[in-house]
């Protein structure tokens, strides 16, 4: 508009000049010839005019920060972190109560330790300028560079967020990543060995996988795989090493001889419930903008939850002869696992079904194939996590049609984008599994892995941390 003002003002300007050169001969011939003359110049500052307005025309589509996306970035961001209480009461009230205070802490001093590597090098390598198919680079180490004035890329071209906000936010993500882990080998392993683990498996595994996934130049991004919120980045990641951390730090003792019972399912629900709330921030917040693309996402979220609870009842019901509210917090995480790879490409019907889907196929991970592994994976870490991220991954690929209420483009072929996501959860599978396996061993020679037989059966709350949950 301002370039079609400016275009306007010239060509005035321009007939101006021409009229009144006009009246000036007709009038004043000999005196008006020298003003007249000059008239010509004026016309140059008109035309130089326009550079300026198509300037200013262009400064109005330079990136900007909208007020709203960043509040809502602000919002998933610190509901992220309730994630962490969440989950910690989920894992504190299925171990036993000797045991229980070395869980949370094991959580929540895990998603600490990250998130200060997150600050100090893993934002560069995940994130950073570099744009390799499998790392970034260190350009960023200890966020040079980033200020509040700095911006991050949305899915919107020109649309940009505080590159600070974005740093939290990714933060939640891979400090929530390596706090799952603790899970599966929950009452028995040294809380050093935990933190020197931790460390050096977000170091090789997480940050390789989310740069591959999410980062510019990343391998799997390439490829074109869809991984809206982080089925494979965070849940397939975390229950691969959680399996190879319970067969390499061996089982309980008295598993499978004695009932290993959970002490507190009041708890476990309330983490639950704290997790699907939380969840909505992992969930819509991805989508980086609030838009509609994060209602599709939020919505997602709440009805693939609901249909995976049915789901896992309706399976205990049918196999146990009763639906048990372990059975319902459990079916309720699988569901939030199921979605988050799809939760911004398929539509509300088709998260209904992988929910659907979700609940049954995890409830036969923590039953059915967690006897055929033969592991002592505590709190159903890949059961739950690894199952659910891979049947929420393979399913992205499907519901993601537009045929079948997706987002996908009219060319969209769901056997090839399954492959697609089939190669995704493979990578992620030997990746993480490799990385995890190096982290145990390193740990393990530094420190060992396991608690002494005493101290196990002491319980870990006393032994590793001088406490007790109930003074009893």
């Amino acid at each position: 508009m301002k370039k079609i003002l400016s275009m306007f003002a010239l060509v005035t300007a321009l007939g101006l000049g021409f009229t009144a050169n006009t009246f000036a001969e007709d009038a004043v011939p000999s005196v008006d010839a020298a003003p007249v003359a000059e008239m010509p110049e004026a016309a140059p500052a008109a035309v130089e005019a326009v550079p300026a307005e198509i300037a200013a025309a262009v400064a109005e589509v330079a990136p900007t920060v909208d007020k709203g996306d960043t509040t809502w970035m602000m919002i998933s961001t610190i509901l992220v972190v309730l994630m962490i209480p969440g989950l910690a009461l989920f894992y504190g009230g299925l171990v036993r109560s000797k045991n229980m205070l070395s869980v949370l802490m094991q959580v929540f001093v895990v998603f600490s330790l990250i998130s200060v590597l997150w600050a100090i090098y893993g934002y560069s390598l995940a994130f950073g300028s570099g744009s390799g198919p499998i790392i970034g680079d260190l350009g960023k180490l200890f966020l040079k560079g980033v200020t509040p004035d700095s911006l991050a890329d949305t899915f919107t071209a020109n649309v940009k967020i505080p590159e600070m906000i974005f740093i939290a936010f990714q933060c939640t993500f891979a400090g929530l990543t390596a706090a799952l882990i603790v899970g599966s080998f929950a009452e028995r392993m040294k809380f050093s060995a935990v933190l020197i683990f931790s460390a050096i498996w977000f170091t090789i595994s997480y940050i390789p996988i989310a740069h591959m996934v999410w980062g510019a130049g990343g391998y799997l991004l390439g490829q074109g795989a869809l991984d809206f919120a982080g089925g494979t980045v965070v849940h397939i990641n975390a229950a691969v090493a959680g399996l190879v951390g319970a067969y390499m730090v061996g089982k309980r003792i008295g598993y499978g001889k004695e009932a290993l019972t959970p002490h507190n399912l009041t708890l476990t629900m309330l983490g639950a419930a704290l997790l699907w709330v939380g969840w909505f921030g992992f969930n819509a917040g991805s989508n980086l903008e609030a838009t509609g693309g994060a209602g599709l996402a939020l919505v997602n979220t709440l009805f693939a939850t609901a249909a995976a609870v049915l789901a896992w009842s309706l399976g205990e019901a049918f196999t146990k002869g009763k639906a048990s509210m372990l059975g319902a917090a459990s079916g309720a995480v699988a569901g939030l696992v199921a979605i988050t790879p799809a939760c911004g490409s398929v539509g509300p019907m088709g998260a209904i079904a992988v929910g659907f889907a979700g609940g049954f196929l995890c409830l036969w991970g923590v039953t059915g194939l967690k006897k055929m592994l033969g592991a002592d994976d505590s709190l159903d870490v890949f059961g739950v996590h690894g199952i659910g991220g891979i049947a929420g991954a393979l399913l992205t690929g499907v519901f993601t049609a537009p045929s079948l209420g997706g987002t996908g483009k009219d060319d969209f072929s769901i056997a090839t984008q399954v492959m697609i996501q089939g190669e995704g959860v493979l990578i992620t599978i030997f990746w993480s599994g490799i990385a995890a396996f190096i982290a145990y061993k390193i740990a393990d020679m530094i420190v060992g892995l396991r608690v002494t037989e005493e101290a196990e059966r002491e319980g870990l709350d006393t032994t590793s941390h001088g406490e007790r949950a109930y003074n009893l």
